[in-house]
């Protein structure tokens, strides 16, 4: 089966010369999200990159473009104590009260409401952000947080398009990884 990308620049072709090459042209600039190349995350620790708070330093983590279609950091950590051991982060109001965001700017939007998800036997909220500021190189975000009883998991990830929904998943397969998981059961002492 011929990719999206090689069809378009084919017809180009037949339907010859610059006329086709403009039409092609247009299309792949319309459709840049069917004619990107294939996601496979390749995920590498990095410095973390913030002063230390109150929850010390996390995990940071970094996708390069080439592997997931834009630059992707990713945050972690833990925030020991800190969540409603009572329903978990069972609500969006919970997610922004666990927050990291305000390590990476003050003015952020959540054009819809978290979803559940499930890191192994953890559970928690995800949700999507629009970030806005005159520094800023991301225009997204995605607040991902879990929890183990009382204590909770926080992951704040930027990238620079807005179409959250083509990273989440790869962040919540990371999430699931045994680098992730590790870190996890020691930092709450599993």
């Amino acid at each position: 089966m011929m990719r999206p990308r090689r069809l378009v620049v084919a017809l180009a072709f037949a339907a010859g010369g610059l006329a086709g090459a403009l039409i092609a042209a247009e299309w792949l600039a319309a459709n840049a999200d069917v004619a990107a190349t294939t996601v496979r995350p390749v995920w590498a620790e990095v410095q973390w990159p913030f002063p230390i708070d109150q929850w010390g330093k996390g995990k940071a983590f970094r996708c390069r473009a080439a592997d997931c279609g834009t630059e992707v950091k990713l945050y972690l950590r833990a925030k020991i104590g800190f969540c409603n051991c009572t329903t978990g982060v069972a609500d969006d109001e919970e997610l922004e009260r666990l927050s990291d965001l305000d390590l990476i700017g003050n003015k952020f939007a959540a054009p819809n409401g978290g979803t559940p998800v499930t890191v192994a036997w953890m559970n928690g909220r995800s949700r999507s952000y629009t970030l806005a500021g005159s520094n800023l190189r991301h225009q997204s975000a995605i607040l991902v947080a879990f929890n183990d009883r009382c204590d909770a998991i926080v992951t704040t990830v930027v990238f620079g398009h807005s179409r959250p929904a083509e990273i989440e998943p790869h962040v919540i397969a990371f999430l699931n990884s045994k680098t992730v998981l590790n870190w996890a059961e020691a930092i709450l002492g599993l």
